[in-house]
């Protein structure tokens, strides 16, 4: 793919983007992760400052809308550690296993994940690469195999495999310091050979190219992801002790209010937000644990992980985007609310969206694309 400009207009949380319902700002969380501080901090901004909601996104970062004082959200995000390096703010694109280091007899990447930032961060070079770029680290699991990351991390009984466009290398190691370093020369190199390309799909012969840069071989093909499609929700007992649980809640259409999002932060634990648009509550002994579900069950978060809500998901829609032809939002809230009352819901997971764009569209299962005849199966294969 050509492109006319080495850059994109990818939204910061610095950089407004002018969407149709005012500006908006993108808020990177490596690894989702959050302090309930940070998370009070996007409450209070959201609540005094923009559209009453954090907005989650598919990268497992946050949006906040509608925001009417730029610079009391930016000293607000400031405040909260949320923009360590204004010059690399855009850059700062990493998602990672979700319940990494506390489900599961996988490796903790929560480590690598603050390594992999602080490396970001600390190289001028690497400020250049493009907002839409994309890390990711996987504990082994394979829940990070569909995000489509450019550069990526995956563990396995070798080590740290490096992966590029979801494609394994060569590359592998068992220490985890050098795999991170691997990834950020791989991004630097990226940065010095990538023309106007945004993302290592987009170089000439894409993977391969950037795989003979760094001395490494493509040996195979993105691999499938291993656990369930959707959100981790409900109550999750941590691994390996069971001291602690995890509470799991899908967030309806990515949109958490402002209150809820503040409640979550007065529990003063760590918050993860996951690339499934919804939230991890972290670390609660187990009577805590119960009592905070029961506050949050009634406000609209979802810990059933047989509601249809788990298999729905779209694009921003009116009023937000100007290209769309309908309110996409509404339109989902009554589909899912018709599926509640039959019963019936649907077996895949499906994705609206407003205009062809598809913004937000998942790798797997159905997208429906607004038409004057209502939604349509879009075709993702042209």
């Amino acid at each position: 793919m050509t492109r006319s400009s080495p850059d994109d207009a990818c939204p910061g949380a610095l950089r407004l983007h002018e969407a149709a319902d005012g500006a908006l700002a993108r808020i990177r969380l490596p690894g989702g992760m959050l302090t309930s501080a940070q998370l009070a901090a996007l409450a209070e901004a959201a609540g005094e400052y923009g559209a009453p909601a954090v907005e989650l996104t598919s990268r497992g970062n946050v949006q906040l809308r509608s925001i009417r004082d730029a610079d009391a959200v930016g000293a607000l995000l400031s405040q909260a550690d949320l923009l360590p390096s204004p010059s690399h703010e855009r850059v700062r694109n990493i998602v990672a296993s979700p319940l990494s280091g506390r489900d599961g007899n996988f490796a903790d990447v929560r480590p690598l994940v603050v390594r992999l930032d602080h490396g970001l961060i600390s190289s001028p070079a690497l400020a250049d690469l493009p907002g839409r770029f994309l890390f990711s680290l996987d504990d082994g699991r394979g829940d990070m195999a569909t995000m489509g990351a450019d550069i990526g991390l995956g563990h396995g009984p070798s080590g740290w495999r490096v992966l590029l466009d979801g494609y394994a290398t060569s590359t592998c190691v068992a220490d985890p310091d050098a795999a991170v370093d691997h990834v950020l020369a791989a991004a630097q190199t990226f940065v010095e050979i990538r023309g106007n390309a945004w993302r290592v799909r987009e170089l000439p012969d894409g993977a391969r190219t950037l795989a003979a840069a760094i001395d490494a071989t493509l040996i195979a093909g993105p691999r499938e992801a291993v656990p369930a499609p959707h959100a981790p929700v409900g109550w999750i007992e941590q691994y390996p002790d069971h001291e602690f649980v995890t509470l799991g809640a899908a967030v309806p259409l990515g949109q958490l209010p402002a209150r809820v999002a503040a409640l979550l932060a007065a529990a003063e634990k760590p918050v993860v937000i996951t690339p499934w648009r919804s939230v991890l509550l972290c670390d609660l002994p187990h009577e805590d644990a119960d009592a905070v579900l029961r506050v949050l069950a009634p406000l609209g978060l979802i810990f059933d992980e047989r509601s249809p809500w788990l298999n729905a998901s779209s694009c921003t829609g009116l009023p937000g985007c100007g290209r769309s032809r309908t309110d996409v939002h509404a339109d989902v809230r009554l589909e899912v609310a018709e599926e509640i009352v039959s019963g019936i819901h649907s077996p895949v997971h499906r994705h609206w969206v407003g205009c062809p764009r598809a913004c937000g569209a998942p790798s797997t299962g159905q997208v429906l694309v607004a038409t004057e005849l209502g939604y349509r199966p879009l075709d993702r294969h042209p």
